[in-house]
């Protein structure tokens, strides 16, 4: 079933891990596996990194699991200074989730595949306001072990996943970052039925994919297009044309949030819009989470593509 959400702040920022947190927090019910983050903060002139060099459930099971996180986060520092990058900040938001600020200037998609040719590493996403955090667990549960909820920006998209077709862990959790592109991320409600079409046409352009979830078939369509010249809504109104399937996403960049719903609608998505503030979600409840007066909200049409500017 699944739940998805996504805001944006017009001007300015506000506390967007507080609001994505209780939004999806208020989505519970829809997905109570795992639950992901696409938060964007102010752009900046560093490469934000967050990596991951485990699975949660590895910590739990295998002794040798927590010297091997060591060696690779080890394997990580070596490598990133090896190809130049000069890490600005470094923090452990778990033992087995990292974030970096680094300044480089090379060829980002060859730092990292550098980096995730250490077994185990993976990078989660990268970019200049992007930040994806997602995890097993509830809202309340990510956001806390993540510290969230203190979280500034502009906007966020957010997921709650009910596992179906796929395992509960970490890399079948949403968001999707479009591997190597920076700032560009996808959450998802629905089934897309020519996935491996698509998708092996995507791979046959040199794109990459780090699972079989089709949501991240979305991310990499979206940003394989904008990198040929479309701009986002261009896009976004070529993929209902070209994926199959009943679907609802939202996609972020540094600078937009979009909404798009397949022809035939099945997939619910509620939004609310004032002059300087959008929220949407796959049930009112969870915008009524951040607005609890009386509020107006409608339902977009079928085949319909929204896009907000930050």
């Amino acid at each position: 079933m699944c739940g998805i959400a996504g805001l944006i702040h017009k001007a300015g920022s506000a506390n967007i891990g507080s609001e994505m947190t209780a939004m999806l927090q208020a989505l519970k019910h829809r997905g109570p596996d795992s639950t992901g983050f696409a938060l964007y903060g102010s752009p900046g002139g560093d490469h934000i990194m967050r990596i991951n060099l485990a699975e949660q459930a590895d910590t739990l099971d295998s002794f040798d699991i927590h010297a091997l996180i060591k060696q690779r986060h080890a394997g990580v520092d070596a490598r990133l200074q090896e190809m130049g990058a000069k890490v600005n900040a470094q923090e452990n938001a778990t033992e087995y989730s990292l974030r970096y600020e680094v300044s480089y200037g090379g060829d980002l998609k060859r730092l990292i595949d550098y980096l995730e040719d250490i077994e185990g590493v993976e990078v989660m996403s990268c970019g200049h306001g992007l930040e994806l955090i997602k995890d097993l667990g509830d809202a309340g549960v990510v956001s806390e072990q993540y510290k969230l909820n203190g979280f500034g920006g502009s906007h966020a998209i957010g997921h709650t996943r009910m596992a179906t077709e796929s395992d509960v862990d970490i890399r079948s959790a949403h968001p999707y970052w479009a591997y190597p592109f920076n700032d560009v991320s996808v959450v998802h409600n629905g089934q897309l039925t020519n996935y491996w079409t698509s998708r092996r046409e995507l791979e046959r352009q040199g794109n990459r994919f780090n699972s079989n979830c089709d949501s991240e078939l979305i991310a990499v369509y979206i940003a394989n297009r904008i990198n040929k010249g479309d701009t986002l809504e261009e896009a976004m109104t070529r993929s209902i044309e070209e994926l199959d399937g009943v679907f609802t996403y939202l996609v972020a960049t540094s600078e937009a949030l979009g909404m798009a719903k397949d022809v035939m609608a099945a997939k619910p998505m509620v939004l609310f819009e004032s002059d300087d503030f959008i929220a949407m979600a796959s049930e009112e409840v969870a915008i009524r989470s951040i607005f609890p007066h009386e509020i107006d909200t409608f339902d977009p049409y079928e085949g319909e593509v929204r896009v907000w500017q930050r």
